[in-house]
């Protein structure tokens, strides 16, 4: 689920794992972010931090699909929460999380990952983070500009989002370039 949410909104890593049920708005089918993870930090005072930068700070739209899956998601964990009892640590209250409510290390996730690469068929080495790479390419593809973007993912400026992305998709070249020529036959008719 944390993978699905990953590349279905571009969430950075530290922000998803630091999701709160709380941080959910099924009403408005929002994720509002305004922290991050301290990883391997297990006190609950000190276990969350600002996000990375100002624009960090968001709430991201979320499709009726994600939405479904993570209401379901949020009831599986309310099921483990009462199974375990006085194993389970409530006050976290993290969306993401292992068995007994407390947070994913990194190399939990590292390691979880890569099987699901693995089982998927992809051999190419991808970190969880190319996951948020791998949405702004999709939301490109489709169309969105760059200032939604930049918003979305919560970077500073448009430049930082234009550089790192502009140059990515193959399909956006040859995209343009079918409409650049259907309006030139149009032009010269």
């Amino acid at each position: 689920m944390l993978f699905k949410t990953l590349i279905d909104t571009g969430l950075r890593k530290g922000e998803a794992l630091a999701l709160q049920v709380l941080d959910l708005d099924f009403t408005d089918n929002k994720i509002k972010i305004y922290k991050t993870l301290n990883y391997d930090v297990l006190d609950i005072d000190k276990m969350f931090g600002p996000p990375k930068t100002e624009t960090s700070y968001r709430k991201v739209l979320i499709d009726e699909s994600l939405a479904t899956l993570l209401t379901s998601h949020v009831i599986k964990q309310k099921e483990i929460k009462l199974k375990l009892a006085d194993r389970y640590h409530r006050e976290t209250n993290l969306v993401f999380k292992r068995g007994n409510g407390l947070p994913y290390s990194k190399s939990t996730l590292q390691r979880a990952f890569i099987r699901i690469c693995r089982k998927a068929g992809i051999t190419k080495h991808i970190t969880i983070h190319g996951l948020r790479h791998t949405h702004a390419v999709l939301l490109l593809e489709s169309g969105a500009s760059m200032k939604y973007i930049q918003e979305r993912l919560g970077h500073g400026s448009m430049q930082i989002t234009a550089d790192v992305y502009s140059h990515i998709s193959k399909k956006i070249d040859k995209d343009t370039m079918g409409k650049f020529e259907e309006h030139m036959k149009n032009v010269l008719e």
